[in-house]
């Protein structure tokens, strides 16, 4: 309604202007205003030499030549014309003032043209606004695809780092776009779609603008939301429209941004809403490889659910490629910093190497992120650079969360949380194929009291048996080392997230990984996946009732060999774990070179920068500039009791 308002006023502007234009077309040079007494004196003196009379005013010359003005008495002087005539005054007459032809047809056609300006502005904002928008309830059928023009488009290869062998993939279809000529006079066809699959923040949605921008070509871009309203009709309506739109910007990219949205696979009707996607879908089939040739025209898609995907969606001659954009390795990984910190003033002290070492699984937005708060956190602290120490208290934050600074923890829960800290951390450093400890910490973070880090030293693509079971035993640790403290009624609820990820782990050993010799290389448990909204509504339990009692049988059977191993472990550890939790209440934060200590019965040096009595200090000093840390996959805590445990379990 603002910009309505404000076209509205414009148009009155400008028909005031215009109407004060036109009124002055005829103005006439100023006279001498005299008052009718004085006009009759003049006449009497004989200074009227010439009078022109008209219904309210009298105009004329004085015998000097000077022009006057004089307005006529609502009361008539009969004798006036009798004293101009003895004066040999020269009379005329004035005829009714007339307005200019050009005056008379503007104020004729005035209203008119202000209807008809406000007629067209209406149907302009009913269509999407004044710009020519497609949105409004004129436009239902038009395609919400943005246009972008290759000059608008800066993104090239040289801002996409992490995934070369996506970029490879893609390349030709720049090669083809800027010279089709050189693959068509071999019988070559240049794909008609690519579908990028990967998780969320790989840079799916920038390698497809980076392909736009290198080949210069018309960008349209939209999300697959966007094609399905609650109108039968509308969204093959805007598939039809946008496909229209794009044939004649050709050669030009059309990229669907999550197109599971409208893509999914069909015959899970259960309504209307799912009929009209499915007749999107069915259009969006046929203008990809129907009767008509879209030559020129590529449709890239990305989605993170390929595997709800209809399969005609999938065959070639539609998408004929599909470009797997997967987490960047730690070469990758360094490269990306390096893109995101050009922007970022960054200290002599920064190497991306060191930080991508420490930083598996993140994806390009991940570490966009922990460039944008090392930043923020450097700018917070009014330092002129960003230094390596703002960037592992960046990533301590995203991994861990905020310190909640205002929490006050009693005596007891410190004391109970170190004890349970420490007993995860001593369990993982002597278990075997255990990620290395890297961080204790038992500061409250987010929803958790205490967070025990692990730093993989490389990444990991599959798990082996003895991981999984090592990092059962390490999840346990911490309820172990309360029930030696405490005593099994003194127990808390610390252990609640810890317990359910290692009854997860040992389930997943059986059903899913093969991993239990009792129970065999078979899958017991199904992958939810296809029909309505991703899941199977016709899912069948494929195993007995007597297989599922074996399996929770074996399942506590794993469960019990892992917590009796890890008891043992602290058993005869007890004196470091005593060790640790005293070095924890006092200094709240260990590194991975302090535990060292501790594991080789030394007493731990203090952080740099610790002052004795400065049990308020938080982190100081407990951050090495060369330790990064790993990213979690699973952080989680139980209300306000969790006592965490982080590691990163690898790409299995």
């Amino acid at each position: 309604m603002n910009d309505m308002a404000k076209n509205l006023i414009l148009w009155l502007i400008i028909a005031i202007v215009l109407f004060s234009v036109f009124n002055n077309f005829n103005v006439q040079p100023t006279a001498l205003r005299l008052d009718y007494s004085q006009f009759v004196e003049e006449v009497d003196r004989g200074n009227v030499r010439r009078a022109i009379v008209g219904d309210h005013l009298i105009s004329g010359e004085r015998t000097n030549g000077e022009k006057f003005e004089v307005i006529i008495p609502t009361i008539p002087d009969l004798g006036l014309m009798g004293d101009l005539l003895e004066h040999n005054v020269v009379i005329e007459g004035r005829e009714p003032e007339r307005q200019s032809l050009w005056m008379q047809l503007f104020v004729a056609a005035f209203p008119i043209l202000l209807i008809l300006a406000i007629f067209i502005f209406f149907m302009r904002q009913m269509q999407g606004g004044m710009g020519g928008g497609r949105g409004g309830p004129m436009g239902f059928g038009k395609s919400k695809a943005r246009l972008l023009s290759e000059d608008q488009i800066k993104t090239t290869f040289a801002d996409v780092a992490g995934v070369d062998e996506a970029k490879e993939e893609v390349a030709e279809l720049v090669e083809f776009l800027r010279d089709p000529g050189k693959f068509q006079k071999l019988g070559g066809r240049i794909p008609r779609g690519v579908l990028m699959v990967g998780q969320p923040g790989t840079g799916k949605t920038l390698l497809a603008k980076a392909i736009a921008g290198e080949a210069k070509v018309p960008f349209f871009s939209i999300s697959g939301s966007d094609f399905v309203e609650m109108f039968v009709g509308v969204g093959a309506s805007r598939v039809r429209d946008m496909f229209e739109q794009a044939k004649k910007q050709c050669p030009c990219i059309i990229f669907i941004d999550e197109i599971d949205a409208v893509g999914r696979s069909r015959g899970g009707s259960m309504g209307g809403g799912n009929d009209e996607r499915e007749q999107t879908l069915n259009q969006l089939l046929v203008e990809m490889d129907g009767f008509e040739e879209n030559d020129g025209v590529i449709v890239i898609a990305a989605t993170n659910r390929p595997d709800v995907l209809d399969a005609a969606l999938l065959r070639p001659g539609r998408f004929d490629r599909q470009v797997t954009v997967s987490l960047p390795d730690i070469r990758g990984r360094e490269q990306i910093l390096k893109v995101h910190m050009r922007n970022v003033s960054i200290a002599d002290d920064v190497n991306p190497s060191i930080i991508a070492r420490g930083t598996p699984g993140f994806s390009g937005a991940d570490l966009a992120n922990l460039v944008n708060e090392a930043a923020l956190l450097s700018a917070r602290a009014n330092q002129r650079h960003v230094s390596m120490e703002w960037f592992d208290k960046a990533k301590d934050k995203i991994m861990m969360g905020t310190e909640r600074k205002n929490m006050v923890m009693s005596d007891f829960e410190k004391s109970n949380t170190a004890y349970h800290e420490a007993g995860h951390a001593i369990v993982g450093r002597l278990v075997p194929e255990h990620d290395p400890v890297y961080k204790v910490s038992i500061i409250p973070r987010g929803r958790a009291l205490g967070v025990t880090m692990f730093l993989p030293t490389e990444d990991r693509y599959s798990l082996s048996k003895r991981h999984i079971e090592s990092q059962i035993c390490s999840l346990y640790g911490g309820r172990i080392a309360e029930e030696m403290t405490l005593g099994f009624d003194g127990v808390t609820t610390g252990a609640s997230n810890d317990i359910q990820r290692a009854t997860e782990l040992a389930r997943n050993m059986i059903t899913k990984w093969g991993l239990s010799e009792k129970m065999g290389p078979l899958a017991y448990s199904e992958e939810e996946g296809g029909g309505f909204m991703g899941q199977n509504t016709n899912q069948a339990k494929n195993i007995s009732a007597q297989t599922a009692q074996e399996i929770d049988v074996e399942v506590r059977a794993i469960s019990d060999t892992c917590y009796q191993r890890a008891e043992k472990i602290l058993s005869d550890n007890k004196d470091k774990l005593e060790m640790m939790a005293k070095a924890l209440i006092q200094y709240e934060t260990i590194d991975a070179a302090q535990i060292d200590e501790i594991m080789s019965g030394k007493a731990p040096s203090p952080p740099k920068g610790w002052a004795n009595g400065d049990s308020d200090s938080g982190e100081a000093g407990g951050n090495d500039e060369g330790s990064q840390s790993a990213p979690s996959s699973s952080v989680s805590s139980e209300g306000s009791n969790g006592a965490d445990i982080i590691t990163k379990p690898g790409g299995a």
